[in-house]
């Protein structure tokens, strides 16, 4: 079947699904493969609960009038919703970074919606499967887009843009995140600047960080851009009053406050007040909006259970983030502390040079009680309590961590948040 076909049929649905547990009727019902699944076996079960059509492989032995193979159902699903993202002369906003990209999405999203329709990417669904499904919910009453993209190796950026075609940008910054698919920091440096290279191809707007040497370097030749930050080179400039306990900054003579805390943070804010700004919002509606934003989904988050106070920051960890991270909660100065740090994953042959200075950090920023969990830390020598897994540190808690200040920091697949079902 054609894409321009499949369109038509886009049209008469309700939406598009991946997972049978999720399908509403009159869906289109798309057979993806995974690891240990293969969407094909599920598409008569979709089509019994409704779905309008079943989007397969070609290799699918099931049998309806509503199930249309095609040569790779992911390509499809890309496909359609490239064609279906042309559809619509609005601004596109892409938006990667190793760090801090899904808080400055939110942040972006917070201040835009409070005067323009916007589609933003909901939760992490930044990859080649979550960025079509974005995409395929534009509407005709949008009038911003927001698309977070996430990659774990070089070329995906430039395949995310092929889908998204985004007419806007930004990288949040370049990090030490997924070092093993990258190839090191210089290969994450060049695949994140995937998305500059399709934005000057296309002579789209880019924001960037008038602080990130590595930033403007790439950018210096480029006229359409416009740089942001908390000096006063930058075009959209922010005065940094204060980052804890919480940040509070100066815009046009008004002062933003947030819940927000940390100079990455602060970052995170200016990148959204820039955008605003492009935009032209109204700088009051900008200052409600951003002061009105709370960090959810543990990013950065500070939450009291039973009299713990804790800082949770356990949605992910790479050595960048975790750095920034640990001096933040130091500058916090909170008393009776206690940290729970979790493995760092896919960094690849710089695992255990990287997860050692991790260690060399808390000893010099003079954290006494520390519970280190994972493999990966058990690695290196360290002076502190360990666990090989969240599972042993849940089977053995320490009565210690109550009625503590704690932070809790590692890499998603540890499931570091299951300490606090213990406090």
């Amino acid at each position: 079947m054609k894409i321009d076909e499949l369109y038509e049929l886009f049209k008469q649905s309700s939406g598009v699904c991946t997972d049978t547990r999720n399908l509403e009727k009159n869906q289109l019902f798309f057979a993806l493969k995974g690891p240990s699944f293969n969407g094909d076996d599920f598409a008569l079960e979709a089509i019994n609960k409704g779905a309008l059509y079943a989007i397969v492989s070609k290799n699918c032995t099931e049998n309806s009038e509503r199930i249309i193979p095609v040569e790779d159902p992911l390509k499809a699903l890309q496909k359609l919703a490239r064609l279906h993202r042309d559809q619509f002369e609005i601004p596109v906003i892409g938006l990667t970074g190793s760090n801090g990209k899904t808080t400055t999405k939110e942040l972006i999203n917070a201040a835009l919606s409070s005067e323009y329709e916007t589609l933003c990417t909901k939760g992490n669904l930044n990859n080649h499967i979550g960025v079509p499904l974005t995409l395929l919910k534009l509407q005709s009453t949008h009038e911003i887009a927001i698309i977070e993209m996430g990659a774990n190796h070089q070329g995906e950026i430039a395949e995310l843009c092929e889908i998204a075609n985004p007419n806007l940008g930004l990288i949040t910054n370049f990090g030490k995140a997924h070092l093993e698919g990258f190839g090191g920091i210089e290969g994450v440096i060049k695949g994140k600047s995937e998305l500059y290279q399709h934005l000057i191809h296309l002579g789209g707007v880019i924001f960037f960080n008038e602080e990130d040497s590595i930033q403007k370097e790439k950018l210096a030749t480029y006229d359409n851009r416009s740089s942001y930050g908390l000096v006063k080179e930058a075009d959209t400039y922010l005065e940094l009053l204060q980052t804890e306990p919480t940040i509070t900054l100066k815009w046009k003579n008004l002062e933003l406050s947030s819940s927000l805390f940390g100079k990455y943070n602060a970052l995170n804010l200016s990148a959204a007040v820039a955008i605003a700004h492009f935009f032209e919002l109204d700088p009051i509606s900008v200052q409600q909006s951003l002061s009105n934003y709370r960090a959810k989904h543990m990013r950065s988050e500070i939450r009291t259970i039973n009299g713990n106070q804790l800082f949770l920051d356990a949605y992910n960890a790479n050595p960048s983030s975790l750095k920034v991270s640990l001096e933040t909660f130091k500058s916090l100065k909170w008393q009776n502390t206690a940290l729970v740090i979790g493995d760092m994953f896919e960094l690849g042959a710089e695992s255990e040079k990287e997860h050692k200075a991790i260690v060399d950090l808390i000893i010099t920023l003079g954290f006494e009680e520390v519970y280190l969990v994972g493999k990966h830390f058990q690695k290196v020598n360290h002076p502190f309590k360990g666990f090989e897994s969240t599972a042993e540190l849940l089977e053995n808690f320490p009565d210690m961590l109550k009625n503590k200040n704690i932070y809790l920091k590692a890499s998603r697949s540890m499931t570091l948040e299951k300490v606090l079902d213990r406090l």
